[in-house]
């Protein structure tokens, strides 16, 4: 039950209809008596920049989640960016500190990192193809690097944006080959999809499936549906594959201890999660 003592989180994005997010802390936060709760908020682009610092200026408000297609936009609207941030270019998460200044920090990668590697599957040595350079992706992209890959191929057609983040993977990883300019998933270890492609339907696949071999693990990061049309074809062709809600639940952990609410496992967050597709 939401009260005026309620502490609001944010989820801001544009559009809302495929946020998941609500429906997994909402009721973990019941469960656990917190008297919080996390709010759907539509922004589009051309009034973001002039609505997050007036956000933060209500009394309730600890932080926010941020989403498509604002999460590169965020790290010049904050006061501070974790390392994680930089690096990725990106931020996912802001905390409004008991100064009033706002923290900007990411955890997608790590989100996506944990689930692939809780299915047995290492980074490390590994070949990797990450498609998509936008906040989600450069955030993947930062984490693969720190989880020990060997080489990182990267694919976006926006130019400027892949070749910035190729840049400061080289920086930060000076062992790490990257390449990019292809995304043929032919060769490669793992192979993720990070555009929305899939989020609407008649979307194009992303990768041209009959390049993935069966050995390919195929993560995605679309949580429109549970099993994209690029998923339902690796695991047609034998692959092991992500689906974009472990991202989510393998996060969550993270974002819970960022905005002081404690920590949880994402076995118990699916426990008391209400998830629909």
């Amino acid at each position: 039950m939401i009260s005026g003592k309620t502490t609001l989180i944010a989820h801001i994005g544009y559009p809302t209809e495929s946020f998941k997010a609500p429906m997994i802390y909402n009721p973990w936060f019941d469960k656990k008596g917190i008297d919080a709760v996390v709010v759907p908020m539509g922004v589009k682009p051309e009034d973001y920049a002039a609505f997050l610092p007036l956000l933060f200026r209500m009394s309730n408000i600890r932080g926010a989640l941020v989403t498509m297609p604002h999460k590169v936009t965020t790290m010049s609207l904050v006061h501070e960016t974790t390392p994680t941030a930089r690096i990725a270019g990106a931020c996912n998460a802001v905390l409004l500190r008991a100064d009033g200044t706002l923290l900007g920090d990411q955890f997608d990668g790590a989100g996506f990192v944990r689930g692939v590697e809780r299915k047995g599957r290492s980074f490390r040595g590994a070949r990797v193809l990450v498609s998509g350079s936008g906040g989600v992706g450069c955030a993947i992209a930062a984490s693969i690097a720190a989880a020990g890959a060997a080489h990182l191929s990267l694919f976006d057609l926006n130019t400027a944006s892949v070749e910035g983040l190729a840049e400061r993977l080289r920086a930060h990883y000076p062992q790490l080959t990257v390449s990019t300019g292809s995304n043929d998933p032919a060769g490669y270890d793992v192979v993720v999809n990070a555009t929305p492609l899939g989020m609407k339907e008649g979307d194009p696949l992303p990768f041209d499936v009959e390049r993935i071999a069966p050995t390919t693990f195929v993560g995605e990061v679309v949580m429109k549906t549970e099993y994209t049309p690029l998923l339902k074809a690796a695991m047609a062709r034998g692959c092991q594959v992500q689906v974009g809600t472990d991202m989510l639940f393998e996060m969550i952990p993270a974002y819970l201890e960022f905005f002081g609410f404690g920590t949880a496992t994402a076995e118990e967050l699916r426990e008391s999660a209400t998830l629909k597709y």
